[in-house]
């Protein structure tokens, strides 16, 4: 028997698709159904190690721990890593392929098709339903022409498509609505219904709204979806989460600073620690301070490590971090952060754009050379605390000098990281360190806090749990189920 499939679009960027595909997901898991997410196209900093050591979009890989099955390669087949100067990294069935600016990536797509679709059909083998993802917006017409992302492969798979809108944005009826006008009409022809994302208050007040939408549109209301404020306990994938309000820590005992520059990756290290009650996690941007009273400055990954490094000199970070230092306070670098604590960073092949090598902040004595070959792997380790982890890896380039010899943990035998002399400034290329219960316990004591009393990765399922109820109750899944082709 063939598997179905549904495609999910949107109006627009950041109106919810991959969070709703989740909780579908979990919801049709639930009542006994064999589910594969899919989004063909995707452009995102923040990705997930797959078995088999390719790499997909983190929101593919939360949608398959929703659906309860391994992360494959084929779930994200296109993946696009933005970087500076070179344009975006593009990654085809989880492998690195290159790098592309915008308008030579525009000539790629076509020969992209048919791995798109290659991966489509293998993941309906193994499944009852497959759960598809557009990316940005459906109404991208200037787009349109060898589109992979939305209609061009709704057409080309003959999908279905649910139109999904954010009305906490304002101007949902007519996004939607627009959204018609705009499309071609068969392209328009593809969506079946429309959901609205996101509704606060009285749903009785805007029964209205969709009835109107439903008038001009001829498709079908699946569902006004009320907002689910515990969304922001599970992994993000878009930078955009980084912008939302943050959480009222006031009385917290530890205080953690995060420079958020312009190429952040992987920025998921940091929801184990907002998820403790106890720990105020600080996003900082260019044109702040670092706080003076922070007990931890935690550098994340970068998709382009010399320009990240550059902003956060220009941004006068360096000089805020030199005197946090002074003062006791300790310093961790994840992956691209930890190259950028070294003495320099070099790229002889010009992997981050131009052949250049730049002075690091100088508080590891290490040096990073860049090259072409990729570390994707799971990992499992002690640190040199004797502390147990799980992780992953996502890196180019090699680290040595001499506070290697003094590893941040040993992985299957083999030294990793590096610890200062001082001990209190830390490398490591492990990223996920903080979900492991067992290393953010030991963070949390090391910064004079309590061992944590947080099973994070349960506590990410029992979200997905209720994400799925809210889906059962306010969606017509019936509808769903009989749309789906």
């Amino acid at each position: 028997m063939t598997a179905r499939a549904l495609m999910f679009q949107g109006t627009g960027s950041d109106v919810g698709k991959s969070l709703l595909v989740a909780g579908l997901a979990r919801a049709l898991t639930n009542r006994g159904l064999k589910v594969q997410p899919f989004k063909p196209q995707n452009m995102s900093n923040n990705a997930a190690v797959t078995a088999d050591g390719g790499e997909i979009g983190r929101a593919q890989a939360l949608q398959a721990r929703a659906a309860k099955v391994p992360l494959s390669v084929h779930m994200n087949p296109v993946l696009l890593k933005p970087q500076s100067e070179v344009g975006a990294q593009v990654v085809v069935q989880g492998r690195v392929q290159g790098n592309a600016k915008a308008s030579e990536y525009q000539g790629m797509k076509a020969a992209l098709m048919p791995r798109v679709m290659e991966s489509f059909e293998l993941l309906k083998s193994q499944a009852d339903i497959v759960l598809v993802e557009g990316a940005g917006s459906a109404s991208e017409v200037n787009l349109r022409r060898n589109d992979i992302a939305n209609m061009g492969f709704a057409r080309a798979a003959d999908v279905p498509v649910i139109l999904i809108g954010d009305i906490d944005r304002g101007g949902v009826i007519a996004s939607i609505a627009g959204t018609k006008l705009v499309l071609d009409a068969e392209d328009a022809a593809m969506i079946q219904g429309f959901i609205v994302n996101r509704f606060r208050g009285d749903p009785t007040l805007f029964a209205d709204g969709m009835a109107m939408i439903e008038a001009h549109t001829g498709w079908q209301q699946i569902g006004l979806l009320p907002f689910f404020s515990e969304a922001r306990r599970l992994p993000a994938e878009d930078a955009l989460a980084l912008d939302a309000a943050a959480i009222d820590k006031t009385g917290a005992k530890i205080r953690i600073a995060v420079p958020v520059l312009p190429h952040i990756s992987n920025f998921d290290d940091l929801d184990p620690l907002d998820a403790e009650a106890d720990v105020d996690v600080i996003r900082v941007r260019p044109g702040e301070v670092l706080p003076a009273d922070a007990d931890l400055v935690l550098l994340p990954g970068s998709k382009a490590t010399i320009s990240d490094l550059e902003t956060f000199k220009a941004a006068g970070f360096d000089i805020d971090l030199a005197a946090h230092v002074r003062r006791g306070g300790y310093v961790l670098g994840l992956c691209g952060g930890y190259q950028m604590l070294g003495r320099t960073v070099r790229d002889p092949d010009g992997m981050e754009g131009v052949s250049a090598t730049v002075e690091g902040l100088g508080l590891l004595d290490v040096d990073t050379t860049l090259s072409s070959e990729k570390r994707l792997e799971a990992v499992t380790g002690i640190s040199a605390d004797g502390i147990s982890f799980a992780g992953y890896e996502m890196h180019i380039g090699q680290t040595t000098g001499s506070d290697c010899e003094r590893p941040f943990a040993r992985i299957a035998g083999a030294a990793d990281g590096a610890t200062a002399k001082n001990g209190r400034v830390f490398g490591t290329y492990v990223h996920g360190l903080f979900a492991d219960d067992r290393q953010r316990s030991a963070w949390l004591q090391r910064l004079g806090g309590k061992a944590s009393t947080i099973d994070y990765e349960a506590g990410v399922d029992e979200v997905l749990d209720r994400l799925a109820q809210h889906m059962e109750k306010h969606l017509d899944i019936e509808a769903l189920l009989r749309l789906a082709k």
